[in-house]
Formats: structure tokens, C-alpha cells, sequence
């Protein structure tokens, strides 16, 4: 138990943008999509090694790119800090940087899924 405590320790003293960046190398890692930062802690298990061939033969990870903000950049903030799990600093500055990836490597789905709800907030959003 002593590495799970030393490893939960190393995570309480990340930053959010640490731990934002952590998430992604998790998912990356171990070939999953944590829907919140709490998933993360079930990502090794439930990746087994047959998630890896797959990403070979078409493309099957996406970036979702905020390109646009719109009207509503409040409300785009909201959708960013949802989605990403930034705190409200870090999603503003995203936010005002455009254009900016907000998610990378996420499936098809979950990258329209994305899309979705930053275009109903008015922002532009392209997926590459």
C-alpha cells in the first residue's frame, strides 16, 4: 500500500493543469476517454492490451479545437471547464487563446459530443 499512498500523495500536490495534463497521459497510455478526473483511477484496469491494435487501422482519435468563441463566452467557459475539468482560470485563458485544442484524442463520438455543446453555447469548433 505504501505506492499507492506516495503515488495519491503526488497527485493531491499537482496543479489543476498538472493534473489536466496527467489525465490526458492516462488516456493516452492506457487507450481510454476518463470522463471525469475520478475515472482516471479505474483507467489501468479497465484497459486491457486489446485497446492498442485498433489505432492502426483508421483514424480512430480526433482533436476537438475551439476555433471561435461567439456571443456566450461565459457560457463557453462553463462548457470548457466541463469538459476539460480546468479550473476557471485555466479554461478562461484557453477560452481567449483561441484557437485552442480542448480535447485531444478522443473518439469520434466523444469528440461530436463536444462539439455539440460548444456550438450550442455559439462557440466554432472544428474536429481534426
Amino acid at each position: 500500500m505504501s505506492k499507492v499512498n506516495e503515488i495519491l500523495e503526488a497527485v493531491k500536490s499537482l496543479t489543476v493543469l498538472e493534473l489536466a495534463e496527467l489525465v490526458k497521459k492516462f488516456e493516452e497510455e492506457f487507450g481510454v476517454s476518463a470522463a471525469a478526473p475520478v475515472a482516471v483511477a479505474a483507467a489501468p484496469v479497465a484497459a486491457g492490451p486489446a485497446a492498442a491494435p485498433a489505432a492502426e487501422e483508421e483514424q480512430t482519435e480526433f482533436d476537438v479545437i475551439l476555433t471561435a468563441v461567439g456571443d456566450k463566452k461565459i457560457n463557453v467557459i462553463k462548457v470548457v471547464r466541463e469538459i476539460t475539468g480546468l479550473g476557471l482560470k485555466e479554461a478562461k485563458e484557453v477560452v481567449d487563446n483561441v484557437p485552442k485544442p480542448i480535447k485531444e484524442k478522443v473518439s469520434k463520438e466523444e469528440a461530436e459530443s463536444i462539439k455539440a455543446k460548444l456550438e450550442e453555447q455559439g462557440a466554432t469548433v472544428e474536429i481534426k
